[in-house]
């Protein structure tokens, strides 16, 4: 305890004491002079470093991706969400699907009772049975009209071979009659009679060949099969109303008469919106929403005077619920609202993953051109924010110097730094704000132990207190809190607070 006091009442003393950040000279012999490091030096253990996470990168030079930065939201496409509703008047009975389920498209999500549908029902019900009897009684009648042509056409054969046959013997006699007269052995009027009884068997013959009965019972037939057929179109007819009905509806009828409500498209449904057994007085009222969720939309507004750098199938930068996405420009709006003097501006997203939910916040970066040349630029999260300075940790061996840096133009993950490091310089890419909070405390000398760093005796750790920090997961965000704190309370905008050693506090 009084050790604690001690440090207190020390590091108060040092708060009054102004002390400046070193500035960023260069990368040369700074570090190398003796064994003695800058004041605000941090000695940091490989094996630490590796505990805490701290990473390491060369700074590199690298054309920058430029662009117009918004906000916005993310949207489900158009055509690709679905409001599902009750295409018409009636109760709910019973609703398959729960939010949050995935469904195919044409997959049975409610069943609805009509009562429309199930009054059209019954009467088609009733027309089909009166068609369909008229439709078999027609069969029948055809049935019999086939069969009588078959036996009226075996009858006009049979006459016909008669016919023939009674014509030949009548020919055969009335020629051997003018034989027997010419010789004067039978009298004229008996070839006159032979003469007759051939003329009546030609025509007999010419009656039967001509079978008016077997086209009396052909027309018998197509009578028969016209009345067949009307009967058909009427038992087709018995269900048009109907069936029309539930095509005008978009709906399925089930056998018991009640509406197979279906999903159109295939995605999640993403919110219920009816009951069971829940009616409803008209059509339209809303069931269910189902969304496909695999693409979707970054929608912000951009200015009138931006309107020229944008074209559809631009590259898009989006970052929404802490994760970054690449998309690209589908769509611009056409008219610049004119109070405001934006423009809509959409870009489509790849979400198969599901990262993305509709409704979420996001940061646009519309890419529209690239930095002319290379320029220095490092990772974001390498920066530290500290009374309105930008500090960046270079590393040399074990220790991290902090260098303050200006900066120019953001791209993505990419600051671009105008004054401060040079390229090749190898700077802290993670865990910056924990070595900012060592800097803090005071740094350490290669040549001296840090007098901070203590031993747990019970699993012998000898992670030194802002090490814990990183490890036992206190944000970089608090930290960074604690050390404007700390700048605001002093007289200048950075100090940098160490334990005194005890020659120190001797001098004084």
């Amino acid at each position: 305890m009084p050790r604690l006091v001690s440090v207190v009442i020390s590091s108060i003393l040092i708060l009054s004491t102004p002390t400046s950040i070193l500035a960023h000279v260069g990368h040369g012999d700074e570090f190398k002079s003796g064994d003695t490091q800058p004041i605000d030096a941090i000695q940091v253990d490989e094996n630490i470093a590796k505990q805490i996470g701290i990473k390491v990168e060369s700074v590199t030079s690298r054309q920058l991706e430029l662009g117009i930065k918004t906000n916005g939201q993310i949207e489900a496409m158009p055509d690709r969400q679905a409001e599902i509703t009750t295409p018409i008047k009636g109760k709910i009975t019973q609703i398959l699907v729960k939010q949050g389920d995935k469904v195919q498209a044409g997959q049975t999500l409610a069943i609805l009772s009509s009562p429309e549908i199930a009054e059209l029902r019954v009467t088609s019900f009733e027309k089909r049975v009166e068609a369909e009897g008229n439709m078999r009684e027609a069969e029948t009648n055809l049935a019999l009209a086939q069969q009588n042509y078959i036996r009226t056409q075996q009858i006009s054969d049979a006459e016909i071979k008669q016919a023939q046959v009674e014509l030949k013997v009548d020919q055969e006699r009335y020629d051997r009659d003018k034989e027997l007269l010419v010789r004067g052995a039978i009298p004229s009027r008996q070839v006159m009679e032979s003469e007759a009884k051939v003329s009546v068997a030609k025509s007999a013959l010419a009656r039967a060949e001509s079978k008016l009965e077997v086209l009396k019972a052909d027309a018998e037939i197509k009578r028969a099969k016209s009345t067949l057929q009307v009967a058909k179109e009427r038992v087709q007819l018995s269900s048009s109303n109907y069936n029309a009905r539930l095509n005008q509806l978009g709906a399925n009828a089930n056998p018991d008469g009640t509406i197979a409500i279906t999903s159109p498209i295939t995605g999640t449904v993403s919110e219920l919106k009816a009951t069971l057994a829940e009616s409803g007085e008209d059509a339209g009222k809303p069931i269910m929403t189902i969304i496909n969720s695999d693409r979707l939309l970054a929608t912000a507004n951009i200015y009138e005077k931006d309107l020229g750098k944008i074209k559809v199938g631009q590259r898009v930068r989006v970052t929404a619920g802490g994760r970054k996405f690449i998309g690209k420009v589908r769509n611009i709006g056409a008219v610049v609202n004119g109070e405001t003097r934006i423009i809509p501006v959409q870009a489509e997203i790849e979400n198969s993953n599901r990262l993305l939910t509709v409704g979420m916040f996001a940061d646009l970066e519309i890419l529209t051109n690239k930095s002319a040349d290379p320029v220095v630029a490092i990772p974001t999260a390498a920066i530290v924010e500290a009374n309105g300075k930008n500090l960046v940790f270079v590393q040399n061996g074990s220790t991290f110097q902090p260098v303050e840096v200006e900066l120019g133009r953001t791209s993505g993950d990419f600051v671009e730094v105008t004054n401060g490091l040079f390229e090749g310089d190898a700077i802290a890419t993670q865990r910056a704000t924990q070595l900012y909070a060592q800097s803090l405390r005071g740094g350490t000398k290669s040549s001296e132990p840090d007098k901070t760093v203590e031993t747990s005796p019970s699993n012998g750790s000898s992670l030194p207190w802002w090490a814990m920090l990183a490890v036992g997961g206190i944000s970089g965000g608090a930290i960074a809190a604690g050390a404007f704190w700390l700048g605001r309370r002093s007289s200048t905008k950075m100090v940098i607070i160490r334990e005194p050693s005890t020659v120190e506090h001797t001098d004084r």
